[in-house]
This record gives C-alpha cells, sequence and structure tokens, in this order.
C-alpha cells in the first residue's frame, strides 16, 4: 500500500522513526541498521515501507534502503517469522549478512537476534535457501574449509543478491564488474551500492 514515505524527520528512537509528509506524521518501525543512517531531526528523509496488516493493529516498518526492505520481506515469508522476529534479525545483522548466513547454512549467526531461537534460525535457513536456488555450498550447508575460491566467491555473491530480490542478470552484471579476488561480503556490499545507484 504505501511503497516509501519522504518528509522531514520530526522525530527517532532505537526502533521507531516519525517521517511528516504533507502535515501527517508516518511512525515507521526501523530495525537498528537504518536507525544508524538516518539523518539529524529536522533534515528530510526516504524510508522504503512495508505495511503490516494484523487484526488489532497496522504498523509501519521503513527501512533506509531497498535492499534492507527486500530481507524483511523474505525474512516474513517464512513460517514463524513475524515483522518484529524480521526486524529483530535487521537489527542485528545487514542484508548482506543474513544472506551470507542463509547461504552457507550458517543458522547460529541468525540466533544472535533477540528472540530468535535455533529453530526459528534454522527454519529461517532452510526456507529462504530454497527461495534462492543452487547456493555456492558444500554437501553437509556449509562452506568449504579454506579460503573460497574467486569463482566459488562470486557465485555466492551473485546467489545472495538474488535473495535479496534482485534478478540473477542484475546481480551478475553488478558483480562481474569487481575484482573477483575479493571476499563474498565485499562483493555484495560494493555490488548493492552499485545497484542502488541505478535504481
Amino acid at each position: 500500500m504505501f511503497y516509501s514515505v519522504r518528509g522531514e524527520l520530526i522525530h527517532a528512537e532505537a526502533r521507531m522513526a516519525v517521517v511528516e509528509c504533507g502535515g501527517v506524521g508516518f511512525r515507521c518501525h526501523i530495525t537498528m541498521n537504518t536507525a544508524r543512517q538516518l539523518p539529524a531531526v529536522g533534515e528530510e528523509v526516504l524510508l522504503y515501507t512495508m505495511l503490516s496488516v494484523r487484526e488489532d493493529a497496522l504498523e509501519l516498518f521503513g527501512f533506509a534502503d531497498q535492499a534492507e526492505l527486500n530481507c524483511f520481506r523474505q525474512l516474513t515469508a517464512v513460517s514463524g517469522v513475524g515483522p518484529k522476529a524480521a526486524a529483530a534479525v535487521l537489527s542485528e545483522l545487514s542484508p548482506e549478512k543474513v544472506a551470507l548466513a542463509v547461504a552457507s547454512g550458517d543458522y547460529k549467526t541468525i540466533t544472535r537476534a533477540q528472540g530468535v531461537g535455533p529453530k526459528l534460525a534454522q527454519r529461517i535457513v532452510l526456507e529462504m535457501k530454497d527461495k534462492v536456488g543452487n547456493l555456492a555450498v558444500s554437501e553437509s550447508g556449509t562452506l568449504p574449509a579454506g579460503p573460497v575460491s574467486a569463482a566459488g566467491a562470486a557465485a555466492e555473491a551473485v546467489s545472495a543478491l538474488t535473495m535479496l530480490g534482485f534478478t540473477p542478470g542484475e546481480a551478475s552484471a553488478a558483480v562481474g564488474k569487481l575484482d573477483s579476488s575479493l571476499p563474498v561480503e565485499e562483493l555484495v556490499r560494493l555490488s548493492l551500492k552499485a545497484l542502488g545507484r541505478k535504481g
């Protein structure tokens, strides 16, 4: 319903921001990642949004960029993961780190989020991995020991970007322009910057 809100930031807390648009203040639940990127109160801000509809409440969630919004949507599509749990995961981990944890089967990293136990973290990894398709991981579900090969790092970065909502073509083109010897997380971060500029 709401794609984004742009206006004056009139109030900000650790988990909430109020953006005034046309005289109406929109209260947005935010992650700690988004909170760190907010401008000072009184300045203009743009948040990409998702409206959560429950029987007893309508809640607007706001994100500093589309990668975080896409990751939030992927997380809330997992059975048992509500908007608050998804926001907790994205307060602890960047979208890139969520994507890499899923790609490598590292559910323990996801348990760092407040209120996310091992069972829920394992379900997140399992269900999100199914959506990504063929990921560069070994049969055991973990990354092979030792350094990942350049080709493996690039493939893993493309998989992570695909999970964040980009098409395989967009992801491959962005990663292909970078130095394939870079670590996977750096490939994802730089690709997100490049893709964000186009969007």
